[in-house]
């Protein structure tokens, strides 16, 4: 036997005490109660929207993880997808570890995905905010921007130069791409460029992590009635 969620009309079994796809706690009277009976030891607790996310208690743990993944993630981006699976990896514990704190120990993919936004999000704005200060000591203060030059021409330019030449690329047309890549604006514009791209992608794989978590964890723990 099947019923409608009041929220999303999906069907929703009868004996589940949560719609199974927004989350909203599904109250039923029944008739075969004895009247003077007391209710049910589970209803005794106060009923939990699974949709919703209580940040004063998510907020800990996602700054708890959050803050070394902001640090580790761009330095271990260059090594492939390590960067990216720590982030994801990251958000999945967050959502795990707040879904043991609720009572009833589930909630919605939905709400392990926000979950996830939320640690992306400042993991990579941290992560950003470190590779910018970085440069900028390197270049200012500890004067050491002819690395900083010498890796760009080796990592950047020449393989681009390889390129264009590949291409077919006549003389005027490289030198003017040249000079437009070892230019001030154009590598703040690269860098910037790859600096946005990887935000992005950690974004997206912490949301992931944080679905995966919602998911793989609350599903074998979801209330029953």
């Amino acid at each position: 036997m099947e019923i409608t969620c009041i929220r999303c009309n999906q069907a929703v079994e009868a004996d589940s005490c949560y719609c199974a796809t927004c989350g909203l706690p599904q109250l039923q009277y029944s008739a075969e109660n004895v009247p003077g009976q007391a209710p049910p030891e589970r209803w005794n607790e106060p009923i939990r929207d699974a949709s919703m996310v209580d940040w004063k208690r998510a907020l800990p743990t996602v700054l708890l993880f959050a803050i070394p993944a902001g640090f580790l993630c761009p330095m271990l981006y260059p090594m492939g997808f390590v960067g990216l699976f720590l982030m994801a990896m990251a958000a999945y514990w967050v959502v795990i570890l707040y879904v043991r704190s609720q009572r009833p120990a589930w909630i919605t993919v939905g709400a392990g995905a926000r979950i996830g936004l939320v640690t992306g999000l400042l993991s990579s704005w941290l992560g950003a905010a470190l590779i910018g200060g970085s440069l900028f000591a390197i270049r200012v203060f500890l004067h050491q921007g002819k690395s900083i030059d010498d890796a760009w021409n080796d990592r950047v330019v020449s393989p681009m130069t390889q390129q264009w030449i590949s291409m077919g690329s006549d003389a005027p047309t490289l030198a003017m791409l040249r000079g437009w890549v070892t230019s001030p604006e154009g590598r703040a514009g690269w860098i910037f460029s790859s600096v946005v791209f990887l935000v992005v992608l950690l974004v997206l794989f912490a949301v992931g992590g944080g679905a995966l978590g919602a998911r793989s964890h609350s599903g074998a723990r979801r209330p029953q009635a």
